[in-house]
């Protein structure tokens, strides 16, 4: 199959069309993803935030089906709206991600979208403005609209050896989590409000804080959390001792020396 080639694309679909009922073209079975527990929980469920809409030059269009399908997973065939005009070649491998909001709401600094990664993909072959890729994971379903980003899978950062004191009175909080979540225990991911510029560097240790509400009383520390990514304002921690479900709005504080 030549790369490049509409013919190459027609080829391979016609090729599948013999090995799969027409309904449900599927590409070559994707092995194990290679990845351990941790950080194929990572790429999963480490949700980031955005503040403004994420720029999608390369989006999920479509699949290989006869029927208009907007729903895919894993060896699954889609179509992404770019070809070898675009810089795409064979064996590419890219995010499929997706911006979410409360109630459709204008990505602004004060309702920011939670970025949720839906999987990812390899390219299977091109054309010159489009091409096919195979769902090589899906960690949910893959839709039509899902932007895609060069793949890159981070290793988990170890915890900072750093145990000194929490913060006092400066606090950050939890934001939301994959799919908007607002409700958290150990070993899931959370968005905190502050990143860099805070000093905040992945690998560092934080405590969770829960305000009771009652006067003349001390916050409860509900959890303890560690950075896995931080970006300028914000950071992606991953709770590793909970005492009770943590939740949207919960103080954290960073250990420091």
């Amino acid at each position: 199959m030549a790369s490049g080639s509409t013919t190459g694309i027609l080829l391979a679909a016609g090729l599948l069309t013999l090995a799969a009922p027409a309904s449900a073209q599927r590409a070559p079975s994707s092995g194990p993803t290679g990845l351990s527990a941790d950080l194929l929980a990572m790429a999963c469920a480490a949700p980031s935030l955005a503040y403004e809409r994420p720029p999608m030059p390369l989006r999920i269009t479509g699949g290989q089906d006869s029927f208009a399908h907007h729903v895919y997973y894993t060896s699954d065939l889609v179509t992404i709206n770019a070809g070898t005009r675009n810089g795409i070649a064979v064996g590419q491998e890219f995010f499929v991600r997706r911006a979410l909001v409360e109630r459709r709401a204008p990505i602004t600094l004060k309702t920011p979208a939670s970025i949720r990664t839906a999987g990812w993909i390899t390219v299977y072959s091109v054309d010159e403005e489009m091409s096919l890729a195979t769902v090589t994971h899906a960690c949910d379903t893959i839709e039509v609209g899902d932007y895609l980003e060069p793949l890159v899978h981070r290793e988990m950062p170890a915890a900072s050896a750093d145990r000194g004191e929490p913060t006092r009175g400066d606090y950050g909080r939890v934001q939301s989590g994959t799919d908007l979540r607002r409700t958290f225990g150990k070993g899931d991911f959370f968005v905190l409000d502050r990143g860099a510029d805070f000093g905040i560097t992945p690998g560092a240790n934080f405590v969770i804080y829960r305000d009771k509400k009652q006067s003349a009383n001390f916050l409860y520390e509900i959890g303890e959390a560690v950075a896995v990514s931080v970006s300028a304002t914000s950071a992606t921690l991953r709770l590793t001792v909970t005492r009770d479900a943590v939740l949207q709005g919960d103080y954290v504080g960073m250990r420091t020396r």
